[in-house]
């Protein structure tokens, strides 16, 4: 598997640029080139190296790169050259996650193909990272909505259907009635089409689904093992969701059938103060309790307008109408009315609740609402329930007893739950469970621009699986949607086929997978691009990432669908890791001042930075702005996240063009800790620029005598000499701290410590100034590569260490660390009166002499012989009198 080790490259050009002014163009220009020619980012598996696999997440080929892209990429490349010259075999992949809905959008809007768009976009986007100088092995490059990439989500896609994981089965979505399409989430608006206007429906389809639910317990204990940050760990825990409850039914006689409608609840405690139960519109009971009541066929018809997502249902208006049903108590006996609720989804848990109004904030709004009975059953001391106003304290399961619970009165919830759970179960009406909020994946999307899933339908036969010999099922690239349905189901070329088993006329699947698939395994491919299998051995070689890095948006569904991925592709012999990436680093946002006017509509027309001018008070704050096209005010709206929506963005490329990549690396490595927010400053961007000229001309200033310099004896040195070398190798070790712990701007910081020590440094010797501007260079290449990689060449560096990318990381010097004198804070009984000089290493006897000595003795000592001397070596001497 492991290939020999290849040759480090030594000399990778002849072309010599040093020069008095330091131009950006030139130098980078001159030092991408060098790298291409020698190709000098394709990695290969090696046995004689520790890996290091760093991955930032795939971008969406949109158009251009924000600095959001900039600063996620410089963060890997840091990391990626820092590892390498610390003698890892390092790799840095890109790829792009081309499929999903902003392409289909921009069809819409532009009358183009989306591959049209999006191969467009991928090409300039990849030139803009190349632009920023980025370790990228392009050899291992993918584009999801290539076939030879997206074959395999469907190879893997039939695989787990043999094994049960993939199904089928009916699924609630938006439809849009005047469209004909089903709609995203995000394109409801208001309860509207996005394009249309209509009201959007509820429709019942048969779709995928994966079962992400059979992994749920390995989800929630895996997360601990990983060194990931806390936030991301507590998301995931919330989002999977465990609980312990109890499910049981309220027993039911309906056309002459006994039945029970179950419900799942965490609050079995509350169970005496039921006062109505409340199911989905789409809940069977419903279905058929409407046959005999128009009016509640009215409103389950209502129920289906408007969107199905979680969260809006979660902020929606709670409606309801009484079924007129009763169904009884199942420890009571007592009749409990049925109500239908458009905020019970039948895709969670069993479709119905118990309504318990008088702990339960949104039973507690339903019933008041309603004139529903409100029954208290949980007390707590020297509290007073009353149902004018809902209280928190309502809702705590551990802030009171049962009350009004009969057997259950004075119970504490733990006691009184295993109590009722216990009751239940003699019953056979339930019983303790363990559930989960997370629900299946469903992977089926009503589009065009995604994998095709590799199903035909056969008239004779059924949903037949398409015969891995003749996968890839392609998706035809020249298609052009409308926003009136799915271009698929519209195309007979792709539509019509045989039937795989009888031969028959049959036609394809036309939905396409969740683009969260495509995400969910590239990493794997990065590591074996051109494998006539999904993965190989190179994969386990590569895999897991030690380091994944991207925005905390993420943290939710695209690393819990990656989680799970990866563990799918493990239990089918796949690969032998169970999680993708050991560690995770979630970059802080890039913010900017945004400006804005508004009409006379309340509609805000924003303005970009750079097209506006700031004055300011006596102080140095901005007070106001104008635009400059008309001069005329702007109102500031604060500082956001840099977005298309609020234009307060900066391009990158402009930043490239006119001050160069190093100066943008350097900038967004500087001005904030890789994990938190960034805020956008042109000063800091010039502050950088300045700084790197300054490396540049010292670097000229000394490039003669550094030819000519004698070889370093540590020993001749002067104090200077000696001090100076002390400083470097001090900034040195805290800087090594900091590349460890990833905190690049105090890396930088760092830097700049180390080029004001040699920019001030007197009498020294170039012997000294040579081996510290060395140890300058490697500290700063990973960060800004193109400047350092030059100057290390021009001033003959790569001859003694070899190239910069491969240069060995200098080593702190522990001897030019000791001072031949050490200072010493003097107190005279606990107050500081100065300091004290003393030999490094004296003996106790002789630092208690020179303290003895010192003029602040005499004249705070006030002539008393001392009690006692503390000395805390390296630090203090408190003479006590």
């Amino acid at each position: 598997m492991c290939a020999p080790a290849r040759h480090t490259v030594s000399r990778l050009s002849p072309t010599t640029i040093m020069q008095d002014k330091y131009v950006p163009a030139d130098v980078e220009s001159a030092a991408q080139q060098a790298w291409r020619d020698n190709d000098v980012y394709r990695s290969a598996e090696r046995a004689d190296k520790k890996k290091f696999y760093c991955v930032s997440m795939l971008p969406y080929p949109s158009g251009k790169l924000h600095m959001g892209h900039v600063r996620n990429y410089t963060i890997n490349d840091v990391m990626y050259r820092h590892r390498r010259m610390n003698g890892y075999n390092v790799l840095m992949p890109m790829g792009w996650d081309a499929f999903g809905m902003p392409a289909e959008n921009a069809a819409i809007a532009n009358g183009v193909p989306p591959a049209k768009w999006t191969y467009e976009n991928i090409a300039y986007m990849k030139k803009q990272m190349q632009a920023m100088g980025l370790a990228i092995d392009w050899s291992r490059e993918i584009a999801t909505c290539k076939p030879d990439y997206y074959k395999w989500n469907q190879w893997l896609f039939l695989k787990m259907l043999e094994k049960g994981i993939a199904y089928k089965k009916t699924g609630t979505v938006n439809w849009d009635p005047v469209d004909q399409t089903v709609l995203a989430n995000e394109q409801v608006v208001d309860g509207r089409g996005w394009r249309s206007g209509a009201v959007v429906q509820k429709r019942e389809i048969p779709m995928y689904y994966l079962r992400i639910t059979d992994y749920a317990e390995q989800l929630m204990q895996d997360l601990d093992a990983l060194g990931w940050p806390e936030r991301v760990k507590v998301m995931q825990h919330n989002w999977i969701g465990k609980s312990y409850g109890v499910n049981f039914g309220f027993p039911y006689e309906i056309d002459g059938q006994q039945q029970l409608l179950r419900v799942f609840t965490t609050r079995a405690d509350t169970i005496m103060g039921v006062t109505f139960a409340a199911i989905a519109a789409e809940h069977p009971l419903a279905t058929r309790l409407a046959r005999d009541q128009p009016t509640l066929q009215a409103f389950i018809d209502e129920c289906k307008r408007g969107g199905v997502a979680e969260a809006d249902m979660a902020t929606m208006e709670k409606k309801g109408v009484s079924t007129g049903f009763f169904v009884k108590h199942p420890l009571t006996g007592a009749d409990i009315e049925v109500w239908i609720g458009n905020y019970v989804l039948m895709s969670y848990g069993e479709g119905a609740v118990m309504g318990v109004p008088a702990h339960d904030e949104r039973d507690f709004a339903f019933a008041t609402k309603y004139r529903l009975p409100i029954k208290q059953v949980v007390a707590a001391q020297e509290k007073v329930y009353s149902t004018e106003a809902w209280q928190d304290w309502y809702g705590d399961k551990d802030a009171g007893v049962c009350v009004n619970s009969g057997k259950y009165d004075g119970m504490h919830y733990e006691q009184a739950v295993e109590a009722i759970a216990a009751d239940l179960a003699a019953k056979g009406l339930g019983g303790k469970q363990v559930t989960y909020r997370l629900r299946d994946w469903g992977i089926s999307r009503q589009r065009y621009w995604g994998t095709p899933i590799p199903i035909i339908h056969c008239p004779s036969c059924g949903d037949v699986p398409v015969p891995e010999q003749d996968l890839p099922v392609l998706l035809p690239e020249d298609l052009v949607p409308d926003g009136s349905g799915n271009p698929l189901a519209k195309s007979e070329a792709f539509m019509h086929c045989t039937c795989p088993r009888c031969g028959a006329d049959a036609r394809r699947e036309t939905d396409t997978m969740d683009t969260f698939v495509d995400s969910a395994w590239y990493f794997s491919r990065y590591a074996c691009p051109d494998a006539p299998t999904m993965v190989d051995a190179r994969t386990d070689y590569w895999m897991p990432m030690d380091q994944y890095i991207g925005g905390i948006e993420h943290a939710i569904l695209h690393l819990l669908y990656s989680r799970f991925w990866a563990k799918v592709m493990r239990d089918l012999g796949l690969t032998d890791f169970s999680e993708p990436a050991t560690n995770l680093l979630t970059q802080g946002m890039v913010l900017d001042q945004t400006y804005y006017r508004e009409d006379a509509t309340g509609k805000k027309t924003w303005f970009n930075p750079s097209d506006v001018t700031l004055s300011y008070d006596d102080k140095g704050r901005a007070v106001s702005a104008v635009l400059h096209a008309d001069g005329q005010p702007v109102e500031m709206g604060g500082v956001e996240k840099m977005s298309k929506s609020k234009n307060n963005g900066v391009d990158p490329q402009h930043l490239i063009d006119s001050h160069g990549a190093d100066t943008a690396r350097l900038f967004t490595m500087f001005a904030a800790p890789p994990e938190q927010s960034l805020e956008w400053s042109s000063a800091g961007v010039e502050g950088a620029s300045r700084f790197l000229r300054r490396l540049w001309a010292f670097g000229y200033a000394h490039h003669a005598t550094f030819a000519t310099r004698p070889a370093l004896d540590a020993a001749t040195l002067n104090e200077a000499g000696k001090a100076l070398r002390r400083e470097i190798h001090s900034v040195l070790k805290q800087a090594d701290f900091d590349y460890q712990r990833l905190q690049y701007n105090t890396v930088v910081s760092a830097a700049m410590k180390m080029l004001n020590a040699l920019e001030s440094a007197k009498d020294v010797g170039a012997t000294v100034l040579y081996e510290g501007y060395g140890i300058l260079l490697r500290v700063l290449y990973p960060v800004v590569p193109h400047v350092t990689f030059t100057l290390w060449r021009e001033l003959g560096y790569a001859t003694q260490f070899g190239t910069l990318l491969d240069a060995p990381w200098p080593k702190v010097d522990e001897q030019a660390l000791e001072q031949s004198e050490v200072e010493l804070v003097l107190q005279i009984n606990g107050k500081v009166r100065g300091a004290l000089k003393v030999t490094n290493g004296a003996p106790r006897e002789a630092i208690e002499q020179a303290a003895l000595a010192h003029e602040m003795f005499d004249k705070f000592g006030e002539g008393k012989t001392p009690k006692k001397v503390v000395i805390v070596p390296g630090r203090l001497v408190n003479v006590v009198v």
